[in-house]
């Protein structure tokens, strides 16, 4: 039977080996293994899991221990000269089964002595994985290569090059009573909102589940409740400068083991649709490219609709618009032609994601070439519909955050299906439905809107102009920072 929570390990070495093979299944999985030594005339048992341990230092280790056998006379305090002599930076002591099962199963080895009631633990992770590199959804111009990666030792590490300040913390938690999954709470300790941390620490610590397989996305859901609510609530990033930024703000970063995403908390709307590439250019050219960026944003969500509004009302339109709509007869309504074109256009982006990329470029072409031309030609698609889809694709491509993008997608979609339904009246319904749900969205108690709703002038104007390093001397008032000056 597997031992209960909060064993202790008792003096005798057999039961603790017994109960230590059952836990770990010794005997049965080939990738954990166990190795008895005898030092200083006791019985040594160092547990491992081939894979996550660096090979090299367990063997640097293990010469070490050889050594006592040779040099120590005194044999009576075999626990004391080992944790002493270890040559290692992070050697630690446990008294408790349970957690030793859990380290070993992280990637640390624990050594257990005869006679001793306590385990030796030291850290010899050496996860496998990527080396860092840019991430392929954020990438820029000009600035750092390096990303996040799947591994949480090393992550904190990218962080901690960036800021090298004291009041910097990295808490670790685990959740998941079978995957126990690491989960890293970073934040500097005397910007962000204690409340803020208390309260995703509290969300954290009653997640009762067995695995967390799907990582970031799984905490994310238990973080914030999202329901089905499509607009993102959490901000998702993979650059190190881009967290910094963030923490340096009075943010807080969430950290999960295996996934290289990190989770920023609280953001607004206006979090999803900046870039780094504004701040690796000039003021002026970052105040550019995010204009262009809001224009895109308002195309994918409001231009298909508006055209449909024109088409079914021409009266709408002043005499020197009159060219906007179809010039030339179908079959189908236009409002079918649309939903067809836009649907379609998701299913090729879904089809991309699964197809090999040398081969998704020739799929591209098919598409453009191929099927659009020839629903043209045939007299599925007047040339319009295509003109009008392909622009709202490409503003939600322009769009950084791709859970904004879908959740703009889903929203033009349903204005659009209002707006053909009712005309005017149903436009003006759905854009009304659109912002009320956004105005009543808070993510973390943080209205989603903020600085539009509730009104802040100044934060507002930097929303709309990239302001320069030096006149960014206040943080933002919505992370409730305890100091608001970051330079004087």
């Amino acid at each position: 039977m597997p031992a209960p929570k909060d064993t202790p390990i008792v003096m005798k070495i057999e039961q603790n080996r017994s109960i230590m093979h059952e836990r770990l299944g010794i005997g049965k999985s080939f990738d954990v293994g166990c190795r008895t030594l005898n030092i200083l005339g006791h019985e040594v048992d160092l547990y491992y899991v081939n894979g996550l341990c660096e090979s090299p230092v367990i063997v640097n280790l293990l010469r070490q221990l050889f050594e006592l056998n040779e040099g120590t006379r005194d044999k009576k305090s075999a626990f004391k000269h080992i944790y002493n002599d270890l040559a290692h930076q992070q050697v630690e002591v446990e008294d408790k089964i349970e957690k030793c099962v859990t380290q070993v199963l992280s990637g640390l080895i624990a050594i257990f002595v005869e006679g001793e009631a306590e385990a030796i633990i030291v850290d010899v992770r050496a996860y496998p994985g990527r080396t860092p590199e840019e991430p392929d959804t954020e990438k820029v111009v000009r600035g750092s290569r390096d990303g996040y990666t799947e591994n949480i030792i090393e992550n904190t590490a990218l962080t901690r090059r960036r800021i090298r300040d004291d009041r910097l913390r990295n808490e670790l938690l685990q959740v998941g009573k079978r995957s126990k999954t690491d989960i890293c709470i970073s934040y500097i300790q005397d910007v962000a909102d204690p409340g803020l941390i208390q309260l995703i620490k509290d969300e954290l610590q009653q997640i009762d589940i067995d695995g967390l397989s799907m990582a970031d996305k799984s905490i994310e859901e238990f973080l914030v409740k999202q329901g089905y609510n499509p607009f993102p609530l959490v901000r998702y990033t993979e650059r190190p400068d881009i967290a910094s930024a963030h923490l340096l703000e009075g943010h807080v970063i969430i950290m999960v083991d295996t996934s290289p995403s990190m989770i920023i908390t609280p953001t607004t709307y206006f979090h999803h649709v900046q870039h780094a590439e504004e701040y690796r250019q000039s003021p002026a050219v970052g105040t550019f490219i995010r204009w262009v960026r809001f224009f895109g944003l308002f195309s994918s969500v409001f231009l298909l609709p508006l055209w449909m509004l024109f088409v079914i009302q021409p009266d709408l339109l002043p005499e020197s618009l009159d060219f906007i709509g179809p010039n030339e007869e179908s079959t189908l309504p236009i409002i079918i032609q649309l939903l067809i074109a836009d649907l379609g256009i998701e299913m090729l982006r879904i089809a991309a994601i699964h197809t090999p990329t040398p081969l998704s470029t020739a799929m591209g072409l098919i598409a453009a070439v191929l099927i659009g031309q020839i629903a043209i030609d045939v007299g599925l698609f007047v040339p319009e519909v295509i003109l009008y889809v392909a622009v709202s694709a490409i503003g939600s491509y322009a769009t950084p955050s791709y859970e904004l993008s879908v959740s703009n997608k889903m929203s033009r979609l349903t204005i659009l299906g209002l707006a053909a339904l009712f005309g005017l009246s149903g436009f003006v319904i759905g854009c009304t439905l659109y912002i009320l749900l956004l105005a009543r969205t808070k993510s973390l108690n943080t209205p989603y809107l903020w600085p539009f709703l509730p009104f802040n002038a100044k934060a507002f104007g930097q929303i709309l102009v990239r302001m320069s390093v030096p006149l960014g001397k206040i943080r933002p008032s919505i992370v409730h920072p305890q100091n608001n000056h970051r330079q004087r």
